[in-house]
């Protein structure tokens, strides 16, 4: 028996046939990993470790996940050489594994401390990766044998880390080559990857041989540079800040959908202002820190736009933990810092200001690296805003702030945003010390707030101090000395002060505070250089707002507008009030249609586009030239207001323009609804979504699938705006009639009835202006009140239904949106390419 670990390898091959490389043993590194994409008798991912001078290797059949409840079949193959890591072309038909590979991944691996390669024999393999998509720990464990099989079955599965991330994110969204930037279909036809029709769409990647070829698609985790030759308005001119959005402190988290739930950080909130490959980092209050925070201002830079103005908060870590005390020693001795972005104030000339919170957070996410350890994007949920407070307090953190979901940005102070604390902090003015009776500067620091045109005192903070902090402020200190009291306090608790003139501002942790205002048991955290003095008030608690941000009143609630079901008109205008944060980032700001059954769905509905005024304010109006020349008003909603008002004047459905009102012309995603004949089982429309997913993948475009409600399902493709409507149609039409044209006996691209026996009609005619489709979550006037959902590629292959969820699961589908299934579903900044 051979003890040559590539003999199996050799034997295999026909190395006058296939370009692979013949198998020699070499010494390596022992530390690389690749992936490579191979679209064999079935498609499949490649997974290879450098151990011992060789390749050891698993088929992984539906490829990696980066979703930690995602396990993933992974067959273990024949060692491959090291010189099999660059590998990538097309192994002839006939020739064992014949087929396209694609280098899809490659970097380091390593074992978990304490662990080694050796644990492959163990049949349990702990590691870390460094790839350029793959990274963070991962896990193999071999299964036991079954009879009869003659290769080791192993699952490959993510641990959960800040790399862990969506279901399909990896696979479905990561199409081209990190080597030469090609699709699979490009490697196959043997083009180079300079003549790639995808050439200025993504990152330029490094290349083995010289010269690096863009990636075809980015996600909204993923890095690019700006699009070469894209279209798009001039940067900004002379607004590189303006007054934020400030929180107002409740006792308590809100609760509700309408909310969605933030992780408050204890650091420095700052606005970051980017054109023409600049950036500036500015305070709350406007200074310029760039200098302060160099390394954030170049992450910013960096970034795939013209110009933006982004809000965030800037924190440093001690023991895995924002921390404000070493953030303090950061800024001074240019220590590590990194920027959690949370909104997108402006973008590429555009003012987004006027847009719902959670679609600003959408377009943030989209032009944000990845894996960045400078600038981050920062997470939320929608809903369940108590357990993630919980869970901040428990892990010893700051708190959660709320926010209104389909709130615009306004400056200054408001109810639209809440932050709830899990200890008691705010920053307060010294007005004073005591001196110490010991060999220390100062025993305690006297603390003050403004009060009209005053100072009000507050108490006193003597613990929190080292030496260091304690010398320089006693230095500081002695410089703004003055003879006069800076506030009216009790003697007994200020005898022997010294007073200083109100500019220095402090963080302050404490307990409680005294009914007139005095802290209790209070530390000091560092000094706000951000804050200005004459800013620092007191803060008290409010109360919180109304729950609901509905105010349309809704009239014969207890109409039966399913009566198959027994859902009512106020149920039906619940569930888009409690959807409202997870439906509007789809269905608001662009025209929409309305399906209205005033009577319920059983009588008479009918098809409504153009209003002018009737269906009250929180629905608006948008003017829109018509064929002929003339101009008709269009429907559009942004907040929960307007589509319950929707529902007051009987709608049940809403479809939407594939074009958002700021850019009616240019469309920001493509439809392909599969519509099968009254014959077909809906397993026979799933394997159709996901062939229409294969093959614009093969065009470096991704989409994803979404319930219609009804019996078919819709494969979305999100688009940057910038091809205009009969470009769009035209790439719809073509590449629809080409897979009718391949797979007649399977797909029909005419509306024709008659043609469509026993066939999928793929409808592409929603790709043309003023045609609309099914809006995510939008209830169907069918039986049992369905409801159009969102889902990955992974779950639809489980769905025996396109009508699975109904408008009486609203809870489930808010939960849901914020699951790691849906994670960047129906965001992908990618234009159309050649066909």
């Amino acid at each position: 028996m051979s003890t040559d670990p590539l003999a199996l390898y050799n034997a295999k091959r026909d190395f006058g046939k296939t370009a692979e490389p013949a198998g020699t043993l070499a010494p390596g590194h022992g530390n690389s990993f690749m992936v490579q994409k191979h679209d064999a008798t079935r498609l499949h991912w490649d997974f290879r470790l450098e151990v011992d001078g060789v390749l050891k290797s698993w088929a992984v059949t539906r490829g990696p996940s980066i979703d930690p409840n995602e396990k993933r079949l992974a067959v273990r193959t024949e060692d491959h050489p090291l010189s099999y890591a660059t590998f990538e072309g097309t192994i002839p038909k006939g020739e064992y594994g014949g087929g396209t590979v694609m280098l899809w991944d490659r970097g380091t691996w390593s074992p978990v401390k304490g662990k080694s390669a050796k644990d492959i024999d163990k049949g349990h393999l702990h590691f870390v990766l460094e790839g350029e998509r793959m990274k963070g720990e991962w896990i193999l464990i071999r299964l036991k044998p079954r009879a009869k099989e003659k290769r080791e079955n192993w699952l490959l599965r993510k641990v959960e880390d800040a790399a862990a991330g969506g279901t399909d994110v990896l696979v479905d969204e990561a199409l081209t080559s990190v080597s030469t930037g090609r699709t699979m279909a490009e490697i196959e036809e043997g083009k180079p990857s300079e003549s790639s029709p995808l050439a200025g769409r993504g990152t330029v990647g490094e290349a083995d041989g010289g010269g690096g070829s863009p990636r075809a698609v980015r996600s909204r985790r993923t890095p690019s540079t700006p699009a070469q030759g894209r279209a798009g308005p001039p940067p900004l001119a002379g607004e590189d800040f303006r007054d934020p959005q400030l929180c107002t402190l409740v006792d308590t988290v809100p609760t509700g959908s309408a909310w969605l739930h933030e992780m408050k950080y204890d650091g420095y909130r700052t606005l970051i202002a980017v054109a023409n490959g600049k950036a500036k980092v500015f305070t709350r209050s406007g200074l310029d820190w760039t200098d302060k925070f160099a390394a954030i201002a170049d992450a910013a830079a960096a970034l795939p736009v013209q110009s933006a103005l982004i809000d965030g908060e800037i924190v440093a870590f001690k023991d895995g933990k924002p921390d404000f005390s070493t953030l303090k020693d950061a800024i001074s001795n240019a220590g590590d810092m990194t920027c959690f972005a949370f909104d997108l104030l402006s973008l590429d000339g555009e003012d987004l200001t006027g847009l719902p919170n959670v679609t600003r957070k959408d377009r943030l996410a989209v032009i944000l690296p990845a894996d960045h350890d400078r600038l981050k994007y920062a997470e939320h949920v929608i809903g369940s805003g108590e357990k993630l407070f919980e869970a901040m307090c428990r892990e010893g953190l700051e708190g959660v702030v709320s926010k209104l979901a389909d709130a615009p940005y306004r400056t200054g102070r408001t109810k639209a945003w809440l932050k709830t604390k899990c200890t008691l902090r705010q920053e307060f003015v010294i007005v004073g010390w005591l001196p110490s009776d010991k060999t220390r500067g100062f025993k305690s620091l006297l603390l003050g707030v403004r009060e009209g045109d005053g100072w009000k005192y507050a108490g006193k903070v003597g613990t929190g101090f080292d030496q260091a902090t304690m010398d320089d402020l006693t230095t500081r200190l002695a410089r703004l000395e003055r003879k006069t009291p800076t506030v009216d306090a009790p003697r007994a608790a200020v005898r022997h002060a010294h007073w200083v003139r109100p500019e220095m501002v402090a963080e302050i942790a404490f307990a409680e505070t005294t009914p007139d205002g005095v802290l209790r048991h209070s530390s000091f955290l560092g000094l706000r250089e951000d804050k200005a003095a004459d800013d620092v008030v007191a803060e008290t608690p409010a109360s919180l707002p109304e729950t609901s941000t509905v105010t349309v009143k809704v009239s014969s609630r207890d109409r039966m507008i399913f009566p198959d079901s027994d859902v009512t008109k106020g149920e039906l205008a619940d569930y888009y009030a409690s959807l409202a944060p997870v439906m509007l980032p789809w269905a608001g700001r662009r025209p929409v249609s309305l399906v209205r059954c005033p009577q319920g769905r059983a009588k008479a509905c009918f098809f409504q586009k153009h209003d002018a005024g009737s269906f009250g304010g929180a629905v608006h109006q948008v003017p829109i030239r018509e064929k002929d020349g003339s101009t008709e008003e269009y429907l559009w909603v942004d907040d929960a207001d307007g589509l319950v008002a929707c529902v007051q004047m009987g709608t049940i459905e809403f479809h939407g323009w594939g074009s958002t009102n700021a850019a009616l012309e240019k469309p920001d995603r493509m439809v392909f609804d599969l519509d099968p004949d009254e014959g077909l089982d809906f397993g026979d429309t799933k394997k159709a979504a996901e062939h229409l997913k294969e093959q614009l993948a093969e065009l470096g475009l991704v989409s994803f699938p979404l319930l219609s409600g009804g019996k078919g399902v819709h494969v979305v493709v999100p688009l940057t705006p910038q091809a205009e409507w009969p470009a769009v149609k035209d790439f719809a039409d073509r590449f629809a009639r080409a897979l009718a044209g391949a797979e007649p006996e399977r797909y029909v691209a005419v509306m024709t009835k008659a043609k469509r026996k026993g066939r999928i009609f793929i409808d592409w005619l929603r790709n043309q202006r003023g045609a609309t489709a099914i809006m995510p979550y939008s209830a169907r006037a069918r039986a049992g009140a369905p409801v159009a959902v969102p889902v990955s590629w992974t779950e639809l292959r489980d769905i025996d239904t396109a009508a699975k969820w109904n408008v009486r699961d609203g809870a489930a589908l808010v939960e849901r949106a914020n699951g790691r299934a849906l994670a960047d579903w129906g965001v992908a900044d990618q234009v159309l390419p050649d066909l």
